[in-house]
């Protein structure tokens, strides 16, 4: 996706191109899965039985407030035709989807169809959705449902519509002649000589949703035990099952974005799965080589990085470029994962170790590897640099947003359930529901170490339930 200024600017004499039209509602379908079923049984697998069902009610929660209050103004915000200041666009120009009846020639060039602007705005809506989703690994087990959702509304609002725009609305991180990259690189026929890539989401997706779970895991702090007692996925079937959706998912959420069945969306699907299996190989090769043994989460997880790191590039790259980033992408997450421990911060399902990491590595390499202006290719180094600030425009503005935001919530609503709920459960007390029942192995929910992953408080008589340690309330 590219300047949507050009991409809504309707064709002369429009026709509805119903091949381009199936494609993109198909693809949106197909990034719908993602979350839900897709993201809820990835993240509820990786999580402790006790927490399965909250961490799905996140994913769920998302399209709650984030599907709601994107037909109202969200995609007005991102894709509206009234720019202000290259940062957002107006929210009442296109308020509850106004004056979206009708057909749109997505980027303005020859050769691709017309669709309707609302199978447009159906697919844009899924990339919200799953944004805001994403954020909630990073912290799992530990915070009030009704705080989440506040923050999912506001987040979206705030960071995720503005980015959006700057990047793919014609803002300031687009190709845009009043652009960063115009400014950095000059005008070339009214757009930036040097324009960014992102096909698909590496800025607006991954790199804002992986910087916002950072900042949360530093406000909320840490859980029960962190560090200490082991917090192993609780499911590792439901893991799979969950990694393998997001991957059928991601080839709409790649390929769609492409709004058009050509050449660039078989390139595209190609380039996804290429990454996505040779990340696989890099996991599992620094799991074999650091700690003897190649796990299945580590094989799942190894998707997902390079499923991330694709993704700002999956039409700029050729499938063997494709296999280095994935590759290396696989490789950087496995090793980057264990340094929350390191540096003690509870990013409980490696939100910042995968998306964030895979999110940065991916958005340069884009600049590194792109077989028309990469710098492997004789492009020069100026791609490479661009792809490098927008990179970190996204985290100042991403970092900057969520900390305001959840510093707030922390001081009005508050972020976490108590200490004795923590370690009994979230399910049953934000929820009143159990993914499983356990009565007939005669112990209440939550009782022993094959649960929980650490021991019930009974036998804990030493732990501080009402502070733990890192925890910020």
């Amino acid at each position: 996706m590219t300047n949507a200024l050009t991409l809504l600017a309707a064709a002369d004499e429009p026709t509805i191109d119903f091949a381009a039209t199936a494609f993109v509602l198909l693809c949106s379908a197909l990034v719908l899965v993602m979350t839900a079923p897709g993201l809820a049984l990835f993240y509820g697998g990786m999580t402790r039985a006790t927490s399965v069902l909250n961490m799905m009610m996140m994913s769920l929660g998302a399209f709650a407030v984030v599907g709601v209050i994107y037909v109202l103004y969200g995609y007005s915000m991102s894709f509206g035709p009234q720019d202000l200041a290259g940062i957002v666009a107006s929210p009442l120009d296109k308020f509850g989807l106004n004056g979206t009846d009708g057909l749109i020639n997505p980027f303005g060039f020859e050769g691709y169809g017309t669709i309707p602007e609302l199978a447009f705005v159906a697919f844009q809506l899924t990339f919200a959705v799953i944004t805001v989703a994403l954020i909630s690994g990073a912290i799992a087990d530990r915070v009030r449902y009704s705080t989440w959702l506040v923050f999912a509304g506001l987040w979206a609002t705030l960071c995720y519509f503005p980015i959006a725009h700057m990047v793919w609305g014609g803002g300031w991180l687009s190709a845009s002649e009043n652009g960063l990259a115009a400014a950095l690189f000059g005008t070339s026929d009214g757009v930036a000589a040097v324009a960014p890539i992102d096909f698909a989401g590496g800025t607006v997706v991954h790199i804002n949703a992986g910087m916002a779970g950072l900042v949360l895991a530093l406000v909320v702090g840490r859980r029960y035990g962190f560090g200490k007692v082991a917090m192993r996925p609780h499911n590792v079937p439901l893991v799979v099952i969950g990694a393998g959706l997001l991957w059928f998912g991601w080839i709409g959420f790649n390929a769609g974005s492409e709004l058009a069945p050509d050449l660039t969306a078989a390139r595209v699907w190609v380039t996804t799965t290429a990454a996505a299996c040779a990340a696989i190989a890099g996991w599992l090769i620094v799991e074999k080589v650091r700690d003897g043994h190649a796990t299945t989460v580590g094989a799942a997880s190894g998707v997902v990085a390079g499923l991330v790191a694709i993704t700002p590039a999956c039409g700029a790259v050729s499938p063997v470029g494709a296999l280095a980033l994935g590759l290396i992408a696989g490789a950087l997450c496995a090793y980057a994962v264990p340094l929350k421990f390191r540096f003690g911060v509870d990013d409980s399902l490696d939100v910042v170790g995968v998306h964030l990491v895979a999110g940065l590595w991916g958005t340069v390499a884009a600049g590194l590897l792109s077989t028309d202006t990469g710098l492997f290719y004789g492009g020069g180094v100026r791609q490479t640099i661009l792809q490098a600030v927008i990179a970190l425009v996204t985290l100042l503005v991403s970092g900057a947003v969520t900390t305001v935001l959840a510093l707030a919530l922390r001081a009005t609503l508050g972020w976490r359930i108590g200490g004795e709920v923590e370690i009994s459960g979230i399910d049953g007390a934000e929820h009143a529901e159990s993914a499983y029942d356990l009565g007939s192995r005669g112990g209440r929910l939550g009782q022993g170490g094959s649960i929980l992953g650490t021991a019930p408080p009974s036998a804990r008589p030493q732990t501080r339930l009402t502070d733990p340690e890192g925890a910020q309330g």
